[in-house]
């Protein structure tokens, strides 16, 4: 036999039940979040955010002795927010168990709003952040991200930005893809060995996010076409492989306040930071603050020369993914005037500070910009 519900606790109830009594005019109230809903909900159900019942119950029922059935995903929060209404006077609560989930797998008729199904979906993870959301996912929605490289670092970040939802991915790079790039840059594939590396990008990067918009440009950078590049985005990733690149994008970011997440890797190391000074002159440092002088091409040779282990550029690549997701959302503790080096043998970081150079020619706060130069000379030294 059936024993009634003893005063003052929550009746629990089988999703068929909600359903019979819902059809008898009792009110359903899913109290997940807005973008929970919308990858499916019980069919007829009132949404009200938990947080939002809780704080005004009267909104959504008026009348205490109204009868009332609470569901979420699966029935822990409904039942939590059943008991807040009994403690606010309520008399005549329940919480469906097993909640959204059971109800589907029971068949019960479910809804599920048109128009942005992909979004809810694809990005629920993000969603389910407090401090993501519905309005920061938009916020990487509505990103530009300018990309110097389509290789080593330039595949990691790449990949990662367009899983996140950035809006607008543009990639500067004006090499093709070789067999050698292979066994790092794993945007491109033994297939498309030959073809532009902007293009080989464009097609991974649309197969994994359809919903992003990939912007090649091929060509080689210079002070002629950089300007054009990162005019309109919010960030700036320096995935270059070499010295003339990194000083003209900084010297660019530094002019247009355009945030410069930086990163390198050599052999078995890495390093990452953002340069900021653009947005932040005297207070952060650029790129001319740690490296006045570029250092001579035999102290420094490139990939080709001294080689690198394959999955170096993956985590630094990451690292400035990171970066640059953080500086859009406005989360966290960027790495402004820090350098982060990572010592892949040893499985090591370390963090050195960097302050503003108030000698600098960029940056120094009141200083004109002083125009581009010719890098290709600067950086081969006398």
């Amino acid at each position: 036999m059936d024993f009634p519900t003893p005063p003052g606790a929550i009746e629990r109830i089988s999703p068929t039940e909600a359903r019979q009594r819902q059809a008898r005019g009792v009110l359903l109230i899913d109290v997940r979040e807005h973008h929970e809903r919308m990858l499916g909900f019980a069919a007829g159900a009132a949404g009200v955010a938990r947080g939002d019942l809780e704080a005004n119950p009267a909104a959504a029922v008026p009348r205490q002795s109204t009868p009332v059935m609470l569901i979420c995903q699966v029935g822990g929060r409904s039942l939590k927010a059943a008991e807040a209404l009994a403690s606010a006077g309520y008399t005549d609560v329940a919480t469906v168990e097993g909640g959204t989930e059971r109800w589907m797998a029971e068949g019960l008729p479910v809804e599920r709003p048109e128009g942005e199904g992909d979004f809810y979906e694809r990005y629920s993870r993000h969603l389910r952040l407090p401090e993501v959301g519905e309005a920061g996912q938009r916020r990487l929605r509505a990103a530009r991200v300018a990309m110097v490289g389509a290789g080593g670092l330039g595949s990691p970040a790449a990949y990662y930005l367009a899983a996140a939802g950035i809006g607008t991915i543009v990639l500067a790079d004006d090499d093709v893809v070789d067999r050698s790039n292979l066994q790092r840059q794993i945007l491109h594939s033994d297939a498309r060995v030959g073809m532009p590396k902007v293009e080989s990008a464009r097609i991974a990067l649309a197969a994994l996010n359809p919903t992003v918009g990939i912007e090649p440009f091929g060509e080689r950078i210079g002070s002629d076409n950089v300007e054009r590049l990162i005019a309109d985005a919010d960030v700036v990733i320096d995935g270059a492989d070499n010295f003339p690149a990194r000083y003209l994008l900084n010297d660019a970011c530094v002019k247009l306040g355009k945030p410069l997440v930086y990163g390198a890797v050599h052999r078995f190391e890495g390093q990452v930071s953002v340069f900021d000074a653009g947005r932040h002159r005297g207070d952060a440092p650029c790129y001319r603050c740690l490296f006045p002088e570029p250092p001579p091409p035999e102290a420094a040779p490139n990939c080709a020369e001294a080689g690198v282990l394959g999955v170096l550029p993956g985590v630094i690549g990451l690292l400035q993914a990171t970066e640059a997701i953080k500086l859009i959302l406005g989360l966290g503790e960027p790495l402004r005037g820090r350098l982060l080096h990572f010592d892949a043998l040893a499985m090591r970081f370390r963090e050195t500070r960097l302050g503003a150079d108030p000698q600098c020619p960029v940056c120094t706060p009141g200083t004109p910009f002083p125009g581009y130069i010719d890098y290709a000379r600067f950086c081969a030294g006398p």
